[in-house]
């Protein structure tokens, strides 16, 4: 990973956060509604790009792509689906991080202009990875 990933990972995971947070409210209202289709396209769009940074290492399910837009899903479908790339999130996060002095930190490769440790690496500050104990 370099400074551009993280960057990248710190946007796409917040969306999904976003979205989970925001479908989750209408689920637990109206669980076996469908969601619009202007939400859905939001959907489909950041379920790609998380598709693409995820990779095979990281992506939840190797046969999902994305909600078809002809069979709308319901809202607790997206919950369950935003859920599971959130915790791969989560798992690329902590593969990722180092902690030092008491804060997290992506240990990353560095740059030509970057102060690189002897492996060629720099520490960004980040968020405690879920689910980890201290």
């Amino acid at each position: 990973m370099n400074r551009s990933n993280v960057d990248i990972f710190e946007k796409v995971s917040g969306q999904l956060l976003s979205l989970y947070e925001e479908i989750s409210l209408l689920s637990k209202k109206s669980p076996n509604d469908a969601v619009n289709k202007f939400k859905l396209n939001f959907v489909n769009k950041l379920l790609a790009q998380s598709n693409d940074y995820l990779a095979d290492k990281y992506k939840p399910f190797d046969d999902f792509e994305a909600f078809d837009e002809d069979d709308i899903p319901q809202n607790s479908d997206v919950v369950f689906i935003l859920s599971q790339y959130l915790q791969c999130f989560e798992k690329l996060r902590s593969d990722n991080v180092v902690i030092r002095n008491g804060a997290w930190f992506w240990r990353v490769e560095g740059g030509e202009n970057d102060k690189v440790d002897d492996d060629g690496m720099i520490l960004i500050r980040t968020v405690k990875p879920k689910k980890l104990k201290d």
